[in-house]
């Protein structure tokens, strides 16, 4: 090993002890998230950092030597943003996982990047408030990541992402240095939106160690309603007419492949001969009526099957099934998972798209998402130890992002860019776009040595 390879790893460990881990045995499970196809290095160095002074002092040494430094949560990224680059520092923020405070009267709860979100959510029951953003991931994924990708989930319709309920953060500069960015007042115009621009920056612009999350009061009452459909463009016609006499918290779609699939994990006993399934939940105090008015849309767009319940455990036990639905599909092979938006009004084009790229490319997709705000998942299903099918899958997927674009859609809802979708930045944004982007990347990090490539 060279003399500039050991020098920023003896400064590490002179400076943070048992923090730094430099076997590489020991950093295998921290080259990668989730993202099957996607390149991961071999770091120089893993940082697991215990507080804020381990993190500036980690970055001070990376930025003196202009070491690259990937920054990680809990690894349940599907993009490739949190893959070690050779000779990096991973930085994983899995120790810093405190709830440091929860205030009732502002309705906040201010925490370390590593508390997971279903974490979050549990400590903010236990106050009578609701921590709303819901990722399929929140049982393991964290704050910080979700922050860093600006994660969505099922209640995006009506409540947001992320950032819709983000107030304040607290993150290092690349050079070491603190910022503290936004406000907990409920309106702040003073100057630029920092806290909004760190807010699926993907560990690119700064590392946040602390965030404040705002509360809601939980829902008094929810009403859930599944309805069968022979046809995707049938649910989708549902969702349309309820979009225009109700406002249900989530609208959830899964297709046909994905109900085979949940079924033989789960046994529910759902309706396989069902072409979609949509999975609608009303919350407040006219849920029940809501519900019924939704229950009322599908029966009109041609559901064969409408059951509604006001029933909080029949209500989870829907939303489980859908909960499932990438482990399910992952069950029947490695997986490809795409993180698509397009207009609500165009999901049936996206979803007959699907189809036709199934068929042609010999590959199961299976399909479920968020068809309240028109996000979906389309999953590749196939075998990654054969590179016939790995390609075909990878051309699959450039494909849907291609028809996506068409559609006036984005590349991504809530997953990220990460490494996954940088080649279609610039069909996405612009050059001129990306350009600004860039811009603003090198005003908050000059040296370029956070997660460099990955995001912009």
């Amino acid at each position: 090993m060279s003399l500039d390879v050991l020098t920023p790893v003896s400064e590490l460990t002179a400076a943070l002890g048992d923090a730094v881990v430099t076997e590489p045995d020991l950093m295998l499970a921290y080259r990668r998230d989730q993202s099957l196809l996607t390149a991961a290095g071999m770091p120089l160095a893993l940082v697991r950092a215990r507080d804020t002074d381990d993190v500036v002092a980690a970055l001070k040494i990376a930025h003196r030597h202009g070491v690259p430094v990937v920054t990680r949560g809990a690894g349940t990224g599907l993009a490739g943003a949190a893959n070690a680059l050779d000779g990096c520092i991973v930085l994983s923020m899995e120790k810093m996982n405190a709830v440091l405070d929860i205030d009732p009267a502002a309705r906040t709860a201010t925490v370390q990047p590593g508390v997971i979100n279903g974490d979050l959510a549990a400590a903010a029951a236990e106050h009578g408030l609701w921590y709303v953003p819901d990722p399929g991931s929140r049982a393991i994924s964290s704050i910080g990541g979700n922050l860093a990708t600006n994660a969505g989930g099922t209640c995006c319709a009506k409540y947001g992402v992320t950032g819709d309920h983000v107030a304040r953060i607290k993150a290092v500069l690349a050079d070491g240095r603190i910022i503290h960015t936004g406000a907990t007042t409920r309106k702040n115009v003073a100057g630029l939106n920092l806290t909004q621009l760190l807010v699926g920056s993907e560990g690119t612009l700064a590392v946040i160690v602390e965030a404040t999350m705002r509360l809601r009061a939980a829902p008094t009452a929810a009403a859930t309603v599944v309805a069968s459909f022979p046809e995707t463009a049938q649910a989708i016609e549902a969702v349309l007419a309820i979009r225009q006499v109700a406002e249900p918290c989530l609208a959830e779609l899964m297709d046909r492949t994905t109900i085979a699939a949940v079924n033989d994990m789960t046994h529910m006993g759902l309706d396989e001969s069902a072409g979609a399934l949509l999975l609608i939940q009303c919350d407040g105090r006219d849920s029940t009526a809501e519900a019924r008015i939704c229950a009322q849309a599908c029966a009109d767009a041609g559901a064969t099957e409408v059951y509604d319940t006001d029933d909080p455990v029949e209500g989870e036990a829907f939303m489980q099934a859908r909960r499932v639905a990438l482990t399910a599909l992952e069950r029947r092979g490695s997986t490809l998972l795409d993180d698509l938006s397009v207009p609500v009004h165009r999901l049936p084009e996206m979803l007959q798209a699907i189809e036709g790229i199934a068929a042609r490319y010999d590959l199961t997709i299976g399909t479920f998402g968020h068809a309240a705000d028109g996000n979906l998942h389309p999953t590749i299903v196939f075998d990654a130890s054969d590179s016939e099918q790995s390609a075909r899958a990878l051309q699959s997927f450039d494909e849907m992002v291609v028809e996506c674009l068409a559609l006036g859609g984005s590349i991504s809802g809530e997953h990220g860019i990460g490494v996954l979708k940088e080649p279609y930045m610039e069909a996405m944004v612009g050059a001129t776009e990306r350009e600004l982007m860039a811009r603003v990347k090198e005003a908050f990090d000059p040296t370029g040595i956070l997660n460099p490539g990955r995001g912009l």
